[in-house]
């Protein structure tokens, strides 16, 4: 199998910079590109086959061509997470299937004017279907609108039931429905990349702040695990506090792991 993982953007609602804020921060983001963060997005390809995961950054007509996106997964159909639809959708002489939560509201007009977005059938909870050569997993989130993370279970290059990769990708969510923590348990994935919205909080609100989401990783005990869904006041508190557990690792835009497996 060939196959990587890259972290597109790994920014909240806000992104970073935020428009208007001096804190350390944004203000570092505005002078190194490294540190700035787009909507929270991802790509993951697999022997030639490329899954875009959720389409909040707006130029996706200038990042990609017709035939670099082969399907589109959608965690849920709040804005920053879909707006890069609404110019996509207008395309030619394409066809891209996309699957999302079951979310008969959606966002705006999406589903009445779909243009070149051949929206699937939506994914039901646990529901796993093979997209392309990789099996995808619907794992219910607890978030403010229909929301699924998804767990990847890439082929192997082998026969060798360990040359296989799972991967879970669960944004936006704060902590994690019993059933898909149980889930993550039995279904251990080799990497984690989880909401990580806010430094630690007395009350986080619909997203999870630092103390949860190590919580949770700490309980499902991935190999690698990467924070998503970053806000700036997270990266003003790993300013003052960088130390993380040693399989936990802040994502970052343009972030790329190396899914390959070579058979012995």
């Amino acid at each position: 199998m060939s196959g990587r993982f890259k972290f597109i953007g790994t920014g909240n609602a806000r992104t970073v910079p935020v428009w208007g804020c001096h804190c350390r921060a944004c203000e570092r983001a505005r002078q190194e590109s490294r540190h700035q963060r787009g909507a929270c997005s991802a790509v993951l390809e697999v022997d030639g086959f490329r899954v875009l995961i959720d389409a909040g950054q707006s130029d996706l007509c200038q990042r990609y061509l017709p035939a670099d996106i082969d399907a589109i997964l959608l965690t849920h159909y709040h804005m920053d997470h879909v707006m890069g639809l609404f110019h996509l959708r207008w395309g030619k002489n394409c066809e891209i299937p996309v699957y999302g939560p079951d979310d008969a509201q959606g966002c705006d007009d999406l589903f009445k004017h779909p243009g070149v977005l051949a929206f699937q059938p939506p994914m039901q909870a646990f529901e796993t279907r093979s997209i392309g050569p990789i099996e995808v997993t619907a794992l219910p989130l607890n978030h403010s609108k229909p929301t699924i993370g998804y767990s990847f279970l890439c082929p192997a290059q082998s026969t060798k039931v360990d040359g296989a990769r799972r991967i879970a990708y669960l944004t936006d969510t704060l902590g994690l429905p019993t059933d898909t923590h149980d889930y993550l348990i039995t279904h251990r994935p080799d990497i984690m990349a989880l909401d990580c919205s806010h430094p630690p909080r007395p009350d986080p609100q619909n997203h999870n702040d630092l103390g949860l989401a190590l919580k949770i990783i700490e309980a499902i005990q991935p190999p690698q695990a990467f924070l998503t869904h970053i806000g700036h006041e997270l990266d003003n508190y790993f300013i003052e506090h960088p130390a993380l557990p040693a399989n936990v690792r802040l994502a970052e835009d343009g972030l790329e792991l190396d899914l390959s497996h070579h058979a012995d």
